[in-house]
């Protein structure tokens, strides 16, 4: 991720206040800062363990406890925003659907969408849930 040091960061609180409305008016300030990267007025900038971050808040059983697929269609929708720059977008997007679609925790699934993005696909791993992944080679140290 390329930017420029005047981009601005967000933070997991803001994602998860736009994305829960649990929050009304911290709801609302968040979605009009979206907005604004939406309408290609500002440039929000995310770093990957930003987006991790609120796989886990959103998925934790004390908190929002909701689903992979409804936590992958909520933050796809986000990160496709253009002016909304995140570390290695693709990659994110890639491990949003495998975390949606296996057993995978997110950052084995963002493992494994960075290994698919690299030309050596091996992983040193003693878990074995990367042995039941297409094209990518576990190895034990």
């Amino acid at each position: 991720m390329a930017s420029n040091i005047t981009d601005p960061w967000v933070d997991t609180d803001v994602i998860i206040r736009l994305l829960t409305s649990d929050d009304l008016k911290k709801q609302k300030a968040s979605s009009s800062l979206f907005e604004k990267a939406e309408k290609r007025k500002l440039i929000l900038t995310a770093p990957a363990t930003v987006i991790a971050d609120c796989v886990y808040v959103l998925s934790s059983p004390r908190l929002y406890n909701l689903p992979k697929s409804k936590i992958r269609d909520l933050l796809t929708t986000l990160i496709r925003i253009p002016n909304f720059k995140v570390e290695n977008k693709q990659g994110v997007l890639n491990a949003l659907d495998l975390y949606a679609s296996t057993n995978l925790d997110f950052g084995d699934a963002y493992l494994i969408a960075t290994a698919l993005q690299s030309k050596d696909k091996t992983i040193y791993s003693y878990d074995h849930d990367f042995d039941r992944m297409a094209d990518i080679k576990r190895v034990e140290p």
